[in-house]
């Protein structure tokens, strides 16, 4: 392996299947073109089927023996959400990877179809719903696992506002971004605590899942649209002096789903400073991440919102 890790360094995929949210752009992309390149079948999953079009087009075209298919899942609509898991179970009786890529970051406030504040109902309760409606298609296959995209965000204003979590008293969006990258952490943690307790508990039935978390530090993606000042004349290439590309951004999704040293309960992020920039490497979360009891109500206040029981 290299001294900086890199899409090099991405076994061959050959025979997976790979579910990769919010595919048609950005590192969600970057990262399903990557592992289309080194043979897994490869689903894009987005609200824009037209842009997942494209984008499996673009993949295709650098690639033509690449086999990439669509899934229409709007993760804002746990009615879309429920119809691409039956759908998804019907086409691929098992996966590989559940990569939980798709987001929105900072926009104005906005709920869900189900009322729920957009980026945690995006971000954290449609890939919770997601993940367990799939959850069964991932457990007797060796080696799959389930990768969630946080953000060094967690870190800012963040912490689980169970006295308030859509927000409906007042509405901080850089707050309720950090509340929902905190969520993904902590859905992370507590998933990989009930697939490793399947797996000693009922050694017959060996949950073979493991779940690991990744974030890209700054990456120059279409996900800060909504960040002040981003249509100023010159914002886009001074952006790029201070931000990871798309592909180098992918890369810690990609470590985290493909590197055979990983193991459950890991994140992977940038190694540059503060974790901002760079190639990937096993870093930590916050204190608050990696509280049990939050971790816990937070997976039951889930259930209940979602309507979805995992069978772990």
């Amino acid at each position: 392996m290299s001294a900086k890790w890199t899409a090099a360094d991405v076994p061959d995929q050959s025979g997976r299947v790979a579910v990769v949210t919010g595919a048609n752009t950005g590192i969600g992309y970057e990262a399903a073109a990557v592992l289309a390149r080194k043979g897994a079948g490869v689903v894009i999953a987005s609200r824009n089927l037209e842009k997942a079009r494209e984008a499996a087009r673009r993949i295709e075209a650098a690639h033509p023996h690449a086999d990439v298919a669509l899934q229409e899942l709007n993760l804002a609509s746990l009615a879309s959400v429920r119809t691409a898991a039956d759908e998804l179970r019907a086409a691929y009786p098992r996966i590989d990877l559940l990569i939980n890529n798709a987001g929105v970051m900072y926009p104005p406030k906005q709920t869900t179809d189900d009322g729920f504040e957009l980026q945690f109902g995006t971000n954290h309760l449609g890939h919770f719903a997601l993940t367990g409606l799939l959850l069964d298609t991932l457990l007797p296959v060796e080696g799959s696992r389930v990768v969630t995209v946080a953000s060094i965000a967690h870190n800012i204003q963040g912490g689980i506002h169970f006295d308030d979590l859509q927000w409906e008293r007042s509405y901080n969006r850089v707050a309720a971004y950090g509340q929902s990258k905190l969520a993904n952490l902590m859905f992370t943690y507590e998933l990989q605590r009930r697939l490793a307790a399947a797996s000693s508990e009922s050694p017959s039935r060996e949950a073979h899942t493991i779940a690991v978390a990744a974030h890209p530090g700054i990456s120059n993606t279409e996900l800060m649209r909504h960040i002040p000042g981003t249509g100023l004349p010159g914002f886009i290439k001074l952006a790029g002096l201070v931000t990871n590309s798309p592909p180098v951004g992918a890369l810690a999704t990609l470590r985290a789903a493909t590197d055979p040293g990983v193991t459950g309960g890991q994140y992977y992020g940038p190694s540059g400073f503060r974790e901002l920039v760079g190639h990937p490497k096993l870093v930590q979360s916050n204190a608050k991440s990696h509280d049990v009891a939050v971790q816990q109500r937070l997976w039951t206040v889930s259930e209940e919102l979602t309507g979805v029981k995992f069978g772990v």
